[in-house]
C-alpha cells in the first residue's frame, strides 16, 4: 500500500494483488448505441378490448373468456432483484480524460454510493434510475484508499428505497447477486456465491484495499460501484473489479460502514498509518528466523520519522535460505491487540476496521528470538497519489 512517499500504511513486498489484467473498471466511454437502445424502451404498452364497444349500442357481453397460460413462479433471485433494482442507478461521468460509466445505489434518503475510481476527476456526473430520467449529481466525498465515493443526485425517485448493509460478512458459499450496468446494459443482474473473504485487492495507487469480498458472480466494466446483494436483500459489498471469468471483488460492507458516513459528513475519511514495509512469513522466512510456526509479518523497513520509527526494528541484513534471499534482523509481528497476525491481509483488515489515527495499538513481536510487546501510536495516511 504505497502512497506518494511509499509509506501509506504498510507496503507488501509480496505477493501481487489481483485485478483484471492489471486494471480496475470505470472510465470507459459508453457506446452511443447502447444508450440509445435502452432509452427507446421507455414507452407505453398498448392493450385492445375485443368485442366491446358500448358507444354504438353494441353488446355489453365481452364474449367468451380466453384462458390465460400459467405464469411461471417468481424465483428467489427474481424477488431479490425486483426489490433492489429500483435503488440502483447508472452513473455517467464527464472528466478531462474522457467519459466514464459505472453504477451506484441508494444508501439513505439523499445519497448514492459508488467507487471512487468511477467519479475521479469528474467535471459532471449524472445518475439515471429505472425511470429513465437523468439527474444532475454532486460528488459529496471520495476516498481512494477504500475506493468509495458518495454522490447526491438532485432528487431520488420515490421507488428508490435505501439498501441496507449486512451486519456481518456472509458465509463463504452464500448466494449473492451483482446488480449493475455492465457495458452500459442497465438493470443487469448476475448470480454467484461468496468465494472468499478478507482479500486484499489492488487499489488505484499501488496500495491494497483490505477486507474485500471475492465472488464468482459475473463482474464486467460498468458494474463498478454497484451492490453485491445477499438473498436477504442486504448489501454485502460495493463491487470494485473483476479478475477473470469467475473472480470478482467488492469493498466489504464492514469497511463501507466506516467510510461512507464520514464521506457524507465531512467529504473524506482518515486512514491509519503504520509506516513500515512488511513481508509475509512463509516456511522459508520462518526457517531464517527460527520460528516454530510460519505466520506473521517481518518488518523489512521503517519510515524515517513515521509512527513506527524507534518502536519497531527493521531488517538489518539478508540471509540466503534454499537459494532465496531473506531480510533478517527485523521484528516479526505476530499479534496486534492480542489478536494473532496470521496473514498481512488480516493485519491490514484489523487496522482498517478497528482503528483511527491517534489510536494506540499493542503489537506482539518476535525480536532477536524473544517475544515482547510494544506500543505504537498510529498516524494518518497522506493523500494518495492516484
Amino acid at each position: 500500500m504505497a502512497g506518494p512517499d511509499g509509506w501509506a500504511g504498510f507496503l507488501l513486498a509480496a505477493p501481487h494483488h489481483p485485478s483484471v489484467s492489471g486494471q480496475t473498471f470505470g472510465r470507459r466511454a459508453l457506446l452511443a448505441s447502447l444508450a440509445a437502445g435502452t432509452a427507446g424502451l421507455a414507452g407505453c404498452s398498448r392493450s385492445e378490448l375485443s368485442g366491446t364497444d358500448t358507444t354504438d349500442g353494441g353488446s355489453d357481453d365481452p364474449g367468451p373468456t380466453v384462458e390465460q397460460p400459467d405464469q411461471p413462479a417468481e424465483g428467489r433471485f427474481s424477488q431479490v432483484y425486483r426489490a433492489a433494482a429500483p435503488s440502483v442507478a447508472q452513473v455517467f461521468v464527464r472528466a478531462p480524460g474522457g467519459r466514464a460509466q459505472g453504477t451506484g445505489f441508494v444508501v439513505d434518503d439523499r445519497h448514492l454510493v459508488t467507487n471512487e475510481h468511477v467519479v475521479r476527476d469528474a467535471a459532471e456526473v449524472l445518475a439515471r434510475f429505472g425511470d429513465g430520467r437523468y439527474r444532475a449529481t454532486e460528488v459529496v466525498g471520495t476516498d481512494a484508499y477504500a475506493d468509495l465515493a458518495v454522490l447526491r443526485p438532485e432528487a431520488l425517485p420515490a421507488s428508490a428505497d435505501p439498501l441496507g448493509w449486512v451486519e456481518s460478512d456472509p458465509a463463504i458459499g452464500a448466494e449473492v447477486l451483482a446488480i449493475g450496468t455492465p457495458f452500459g446494459f442497465e438493470g443487469s443482474v448476475s448470480a454467484g456465491i461468496v468465494s472468499g473473504l478478507d482479500r486484499s485487492i489492488a487499489g488505484p495507487g499501488g496500495f491494497a484495499i483490505p477486507d474485500a469480498i471475492q465472488t464468482d458472480a459475473a463482474v464486467n466494466p460498468g458494474n463498478s460501484g454497484g451492490p453485491l446483494v445477499t438473498m436477504d436483500g442486504l448489501v454485502a459489498g460495493v463491487i470494485n473489479s473483476g479478475g477473470g471469468d469467475n473472480i470478482g471483488f467488492a469493498i466489504s460492507a464492514a469497511l463501507a460502514r466506516r467510510v461512507v458516513p464520514a464521506l457524507v459528513e465531512d467529504g473524506e475519511y482518515d486512514h491509519t498509518l503504520v509506516g513500515v514495509r512488511l513481508q509475509p512469513v512463509g516456511p522459508t522466512v520462518a526457517e531464517a528466523y527460527d520460528l516454530e510456526r510460519a505466520f506473521g509479518a517481518v518488518v523489512v523497513a521503517v519510515q524515517p520519522g513515521g509512527p513506527a520509527d524507534g518502536v519497531l526494528q527493521p531488517a538489518t541484513g539478508e540471509e540466503v535460505v534454499d537459494g532465496v534471499s531473506i531480510p533478517v534482523g527485523g521484528d516479526v509481528i505476530v499479534a496486534v491487540d492480542g489478536r494473532e497476525v496470521r496473514t498481512l491481509a488480516a493485519f491490514s483488515s484489523y487496522l482498517a476496521l478497528n482503528t483511527s489515527p491517534g489510536d494506540e495499538v499493542t503489537l506482539t513481536v518476535v525480536r532477536e528470538g524473544r517475544r515482547q510487546e510494544v506500543s505504537l501510536t498510529l498516524g494518518e495516511r497522506p493523500e494518495p497519489d492516484v
